[in-house]
């Protein structure tokens, strides 16, 4: 590492301008992020942007790896319905422009070819964390889990609720 610390400011910078993204996203939808507006939103100059990512779209496209990454390995780590249940109530009250964005920027992977990969890894994880927790129903368990990330993130869900429909898809 420099002496100077120029690792540790690029480290921040770049933690700037995903959250920048992750906030425009949410407000304004993809289309809303160009290199002025995310600068203006990380509070960094427009060369950073393209300093840090090839492109705008490499930004977007590291801002869903790193939700994808962030959630795929919260859930292979989760061990029983009810913390699952706690997990997607702990997603639906987040910030709300996060929720949005993270969902924006999966309706982004399903239009495009080259981010399908994402799609299918959490596919898996939530494959693998049905064969977990209900072997016996797992199909409906992972539609389950994805239906209750979906309500989470548009009209919201409590606990209840929540562990109700995973209760009910786990058992035979």
């Amino acid at each position: 590492m420099p002496p100077d610390g120029r690792l540790a400011k690029g480290a921040v910078r770049r933690r700037a301008l995903l959250d920048a993204t992750l906030r425009l996203v949410g407000r304004t939808g993809v289309a809303a992020v160009s290199q002025r507006a995310v600068a203006a939103e990380a509070g960094v100059p427009p060369s950073a942007v393209l300093y840090y990512y090839a492109s705008v779209d490499e930004l977007l496209v590291s801002a869903l790896r790193e939700v994808n990454d962030r959630y795929c390995a919260e859930l292979a780590t989760i061990a029983s319905v009810a913390e699952l249940a706690v997990h997607v109530v702990r997603y639906a009250s987040q910030d709300r422009d996060l929720v949005i964005a993270e969902y924006e920027l999966w309706l982004l992977a399903a239009r495009r070819d080259d981010l399908r990969a994402e799609l299918v890894r959490w596919d898996e994880t939530v494959d693998q964390l049905a064969a977990r927790l209900a072997p016996a129903r797992a199909e409906l368990f992972a539609a389950a889990v994805n239906g209750l990330y979906l309500r989470a993130a548009t009209t919201g869900i409590t606990h209840t609720a929540a562990e109700r429909v995973l209760t009910a898809a786990a058992v035979t």
